[in-house]
């Protein structure tokens, strides 16, 4: 349960929205581009943004067109930071609210 009142915090909370709003049109951008721009599916389009910005790399998809890889380089650099502030707002919000919960 407290996990799912977390969630809740996190989406109510309008500062958080937004970010979440942000991270979701980035991943949303790459995953159209890399479909036109590569002629990935949808899914495999998808999951490269992800992968990618999350600096996973797993190397299983990478971009062959020299299109594709310089949109690789211009995404990298605009979306990682992105990621990584949500990753971290997610994480500092969730142990401020195990913290709240703890206390009570």
């Amino acid at each position: 349960m407290f996990f799912f009142n977390t969630i809740l915090a996190f989406i109510k909370n309008r500062e958080y929205r937004h970010l979440l709003y942000t991270t979701n049109i980035i991943i949303f951008i790459g995953t159209i581009c890399y479909h036109f721009i590569e002629g990935w599916s949808y899914i495999d389009s998808f999951y490269f943004s992800v992968v990618t910005l999350t600096t996973i790399g797993f190397g299983d998809l990478h971009p062959v067109t020299d299109g594709g890889k310089l949109f690789t380089v211009a995404y990298i650099v605009l979306g990682v930071a992105v990621i990584l502030q949500f990753i971290n707002t997610m994480q500092h919000h969730y142990k401020e609210s195990r913290d709240t919960y703890k206390k009570k």
